[in-house]
């Protein structure tokens, strides 16, 4: 299976070129056939410049975008770019905080035909979290009790992810902020999906996007989906009463 992976950046000169390396590394030993698209916003500190140095050496290109639009909207802007022949679409943070060793596994699930969405998950068997204190831990659990209702998926919060791409046609991906698992996950038409655990170390190098901004944001984005899902409902339920409704038809 062909796959391209996205990786937006802003700011994360201090370890771009040990994750494109590393997940290269990865692609090589499993014989993956996969490639890699940056999304840099313009960072000052010449992330851009770095990865356009590694393109002829790795499997990465990078996308140059005028400003900081957002981590979502990169990974959008990023599979749109993607290699035409790549089967399926993917995600992952800049800081090493995901690990690159269960992408095999991702895309085993994939090729596998019985999942159309692989997601790596710090909260299923197997997976956890580092370096993490106590209040961080339960804002990411209450985070995902939140969304629940929405999907059966453990670790909905999770940006690290894998998805057909064919589930993704037709579907408007609109999120606020930096939550684009939970916009796949809530809206693409992916079956059914394969958590895979893996254990989250929190970044090393670089400076944490979390803040109370992308918490609210968050919210925002909850709100919207369910009101979209509620909407889809009454549709479906006066669509199905007017047809209840009308006049059958005469044979002729």
């Amino acid at each position: 299976m062909k796959f391209s992976i996205v990786i937006p950046t802003y700011n994360e000169a201090g370890g771009i070129e040990k994750l494109v390396t590393t997940l290269a590394d990865v692609f090589t030993a499993h014989g993956l056939d996969g490639e890699l698209i940056v999304v840099d916003d313009n960072s000052p500190d010449g992330t851009g410049a770095i990865v356009d140095r590694l393109a002829g050496r790795f499997p990465v290109r990078c996308l140059h975008r005028p400003g900081k639009l957002g981590l979502s909207s990169g990974v959008i802007d990023g599979w749109r770019w993607a290699r035409a022949e790549s089967q399926a679409l993917g995600a992952i943070d800049a800081d090493f905080s995901h690990d690159p060793q269960i992408i095999p596994r991702m895309v085993q699930a994939l090729e596998s035909g019985r999942y159309g969405l692989a997601v790596g998950s710090r909260y299923v068997k197997g997976g956890g979290i580092t370096n993490w204190p106590l209040k961080r831990k339960v804002t990411s659990i209450i985070a995902c009790m939140l969304a629940w209702p929405l999907t059966p998926i453990r670790d909905i919060t999770s940006g690290f992810l894998l998805v057909r791409r064919d589930a993704l046609a037709g579907v408007a991906l609109d999120p606020i902020g930096f939550k684009i698992g939970l916009e796949v996950a809530a809206k693409a038409h992916y079956g059914k999906a394969l958590e895979v655990p893996y254990v989250f170390a929190d970044r090393v190098v670089g400076e944490s996007k979390l803040n109370g901004k992308e918490i609210t944001n968050y919210l925002r984005q909850l709100r919207r989906i369910y009101a979209g899902r509620i909407l889809g409902r009454r549709s479906a339920h006066s669509a199905a009463a007017s047809l209840a409704g009308a006049p059958a038809e005469k044979t002729v």
